[in-house]
């Protein structure tokens, strides 16, 4: 058997594809393990029942029992697939990569016979809650229960995808005689770790640092990560915010998965604080989105009901019904919810490493499994014995979830940001259709339970307390008007069908005689601008509109111009580099054959006009006491979507570094107050002509403080300071109540400004969470977007706070040395789908240091 196992072992590692090599600790091969705890059998985490002794155990395969190490991602995805190679009750697809090009592997679990007809069970089960699916509720003992289940989101929340192997174990070796009616009547979709990156990350993190003589304090290394952690994925995000935003190749692979299979019941296994016991869903009673039915609720009340017996019998402690909300459609346990799907979160407390200290005893890493995987076999227990009522919510609400209303989105003149919500929409299961008449252009969304949620502003709620944001307006976010109709796809545009990722067909590629023109109203514009620079292109922009001739289209204000002649190369060999432009963008670049472009006005050699634009060349401050989500969406901004590289720079490192390569330097939102003084004195003196320091939230309230941006925080006062007396039991809800978690703000900008350059409206709703506010500056011309009088659009605001924010500054520009500070009193670039403002943005990195002196003084 040993030969065996190792023959079988070797040839999993040669099917994981692309997965990163791993040295593999000692105890793999034959000497000594490392572990005093070590020696636990396979019944400490699963029922002693007779396995199939060809399906390899998890220590059979790695050489050490579950929870002796860190299991790595490479060797977690070989396991399985040595679990898929020798077991006829699985097959194994890799659904997609991450950005490391770690595979994303499902297994799907269910009997030989039904993998016989596999596809046709999926559709039946799909078809059984389609308002199109031609079936009848006598058809429910017919149809297969279809559980997705998840582990490791957040890859230093270990003990899920540590889990994994035992409950795949399970599934894939216990007798016929204990799984035979789950597997013959429902469907397993196995992932055994949604964020393969961070979960890699964070086993390399712990083992390495694991002792020989473990130790419990939970001040050693071991329990204390370096920065960025491993919670996140390769660009620092937090996954479990993306499930609705899907901006990431995991999730996208995931949601794509989901609404293949449509699932009855979502789990997501995670671990919270060490000094907590287990969590199992529901949540707060108070804090579930309106919009989700209240038989769901019951569902997983009941389901809850299997994992306090389960808990029960091998004694752990455990919780329900408080501390976690059931709000946000962005989390793995809360999106499920809005299409009928049963979402259950899992939360254990942490060991962090392999053994901590804890109020409740002694933390041990496998004790953190175990529990984990006792409430994985739970939720099958649950999922057999409440298969038709799980079928029968997720049929009655999809079906009643169908109108005859839909959602109009103008894509506002810009192609590109309108292009990518149209992607999302359409990765959420919706049908999008595209409408062009002579006015304009649109898409068009049924009205759905999703559609709905994920449209419509919400201003009253039962409780003021939030685990996550308090709304997530799609269209909002991308700054696009949009309006209900009925009736279906309005007849004054024509509509077809659209299939995501398309672009626009009508390029016209002429070639030429005099200038080249970037419309600025494309989202894409900078990105168009950087490729050509970055392939040698001179770039002019222009402050001014104009239009090409009588009748001709206007060009907006930060139209860039390409002059055929004064480049390093020949007219056919740009036309090429602006073809191939076009190509990357989907921007159709405009041509002209003269100099003179808007009769009576514009010509293209005015220096007044036109200003030559320099490549940026762009330092990122991280580590330290920077905020690593901050760090990782502006990072995941300009390198994926824009290609513009970046100089990721240690922030404690700016007192030694050369930076004279920069004339672009990024401070993002972070904990300043012991930042050492070097880092102030090398930033004066880099500050200079043509240099741009882009500061978030309180990084400019400490450029402030070191004379490298003018601002004055506004201040504000508790509402609620005048009181003298209140119960004691409020306090941590008063608190509560005080904290902006995430709501959208409206804001008036200047158009006219380089900062909005390619914005139709002067009306921008943007996302802030936190208090922090900005007064406007006393130079009139240098407070670009400021909050309206009447600043709340959407979500929970602290009482009192939306009067405090009225007319408060959300963009400063400020000058020092001849340099530009612009200023961001709230995230642009929050969770990468806020488009409409990281368009602000990119136009600070482009065109900040054209911003006229005057203007700054």
């Amino acid at each position: 058997m040993k030969r065996a196992t190792n023959l079988l072992f070797l040839f999993a590692i040669l099917l994981s594809a692309r997965a990163p090599a791993q040295i593999l600790p000692e105890s793999l091969t034959d000497g000594p393990t490392a572990n005093s705890d070590e020696g636990r059998p396979l019944t400490y985490y699963l029922p002693d029942l007779d396995y199939d002794p060809d399906i390899p155990t998890p220590e059979e395969f790695l050489g050490w029992q579950i929870g002796d190490w860190h299991i790595s991602h490479d060797l977690l995805q070989a396991y399985m697939r040595a679990l898929a190679a020798s077991s006829d009750r699985i097959s194994l697809e890799v659904i997609g990569h991450t950005y490391e090009q770690r595979p994303l592997l499902n297994l799907i679990f269910t009997t030989p016979e039904n993998h016989g007809w596999l596809e046709e069970l999926r559709q039946m089960h799909v078809n059984w809650s389609s308002p199109e699916g031609g079936m009848s509720d006598g058809d429910l003992e017919e149809v297969p229960g279809v559980l997705y289940q998840g582990y490791s989101i957040h890859g230093n929340e270990p003990s899920g995808g540590n889990a994994a192997p035992m409950a795949a174990y399970y599934l894939a070796a216990a007798p016929m005689s204990e799984v035979g009616e789950l597997l013959s009547n429902n469907v397993i979709v196995f992932d055994p770790c949604y964020n393969p990156d961070g979960f890699n990350r964070f086993a390399s993190w712990a083992n390495s640092h694991k002792n020989k003589n473990m130790t419990a304090d939970g001040q050693d290394r071991e329990y204390n990560e370096a920065y960025p952690r491993g919670r996140s994925n390769h660009y620092w995000f937090d996954l479990n915010r993306d499930w609705l935003p899907v901006q990431h190749p995991e999730s996208q692979a995931r949601i794509a998965q989901f609404h293949r299979w449509k699932p009855n019941v979502l789990t997501d296994h995670h671990e919270m604080g060490t000094d907590a016991t287990f969590f199992f869903m529901p949540g707060e009673p108070t804090r579930v989105h309106p919009m989700t039915a209240p038989v769901n609720q019951e569902l997983t009340g009941r389901i809850g009901e299997y994992h306090a017996a389960a808990l029960d019998k091998i004694g752990s402690l455990y919780y329900s019904g408080e501390g976690y909300d059931d709000f946000y459609y962005g989390k793995g346990s809360t999106y499920p919810d809005i299409f009928g799907t049963v979402g259950i979160l899992f939360e254990q407390a942490s060991s962090r490493g392999h053994l901590q200290e804890s109020e409740n005893g002694i933390l041990t890493f496998p004790f953190t499994i175990r529990n984990q995987v006792t409430t994985a076999l739970s939720t099958y227990e649950a999922l057999e014995n409440l298969h038709d009522d799980l079928l029968t919510y997720q049929r009655e609400f999809n079906l009643d979830g169908v109108t005859e209303d839909g959602y109009v989105i103008d894509t506002d003149g810009d192609p590109g940001r309108s292009r990518e919500l149209a992607d999302i929409l359409a990765r959420h299961g919706l049908p999008v259709q595209y409408g062009t008449n002579d006015e304009g252009s649109a898409y068009y969304v049924p009205k759905t339970p999703f559609s709905e949620a994920a449209f419509e502003p919400i201003l009253e709620f039962e409780d003021s307390l939030f685990y996550d944001v308090s709304t997530f307006s799609l269209p909002m976010a991308f700054n696009l008007p949009y309006r209900q109709v009925s009736g279906g796809a309005p007849g004054e545009m024509e509509w077809s069908d659209y299939t995501m990722g398309e672009t626009s067909p009508d390029i016209d590629r002429t070639q030429a005689q005099y200038a080249y023109f970037i419309p600025s109203d494309d989202y894409y514009s900078v990105k168009a601008i950087y490729l050509l620079q970055d392939a040698g292109v001179r770039v002019k922009v222009s402050d001014q509109a104009f239009s090409l001739g009588q009748g001709a289209d206007q060009l907006g204000r930060g139209t860039a111009m390409v002059p055929v002649y004064g480049q390093d190369m020949d007219a056919d060999e740009l036309h090429r580099i602006v073809s191939e432009v076009e190509d990357e963008t989907g921007i159709d670049i405009v041509t002209t054959n003269s100099g003179t472009v808007d009769p009576g006005g514009l010509m293209l050699g005015s220096r007044s006009a036109y200003q030559t634009l320099r490549k940026p060349e762009i330092a990122l401050l991280i580590e330290g006491s920077t905020s690593s989500l901050d760090v990782g969406e502006t990072w995941h901004l300009l390198d994926q979507r824009f290609g513009i590289p970046i100089t990721k720079l240690p922030i404690d490192e700016v007192g030694r570094a050369d930076l004279s390569r920069y004339n672009t330097i990024i401070m993002p939102d972070g904990w300043y107050s012991g930042l050492d003084k070097s880092v102030a004195e090398a930033l004066q003196g880099w500050m200079g002509r043509d240099k741009v320091f882009i500061t978030v939230e309180r990084a400019g309230t400490w450029a402030a403080d070191h004379g490298l941006a003018d601002i004055t925080v506004r201040k504000t006062t508790n509402p609620d300071s005048a009181i003298t007396q209140r119960p004691y039991e409020k306090a941590d809800r008063d608190r509560g109540g005080q904290v902006l978690g995430g709501s959208i703000y409206r804001t008036e900008a200047d158009l006219t400004h380089p900062l909005l350059f390619g914005m139709n409206r002067e009306e921008i709703p943007v996302f802030r969470s936190g208090t922090l506010l900005y007064e406007p500056a006393e130079n009139v011309y240098a407070t670009p977007v400021r909050y309206s009088d009447d600043p709340l659009i959407s979500g929970y605001s602290p009482r009192g706070f939306a009067e405090k924010a009225a007319g408060s500054a959300a963009v400063l520009v400020s000058g020092s040395r001849g340099g530009r500070t612009i200023s961001f009193a709230s995230n642009p670039n929050f969770r990468a789908f806020w488009y409409g403002t990281n368009r602000l943005f990119m136009n600070a990195v482009m065109f900040g240091n054209t911003i006229n002196g005057s203007t700054v003084e």
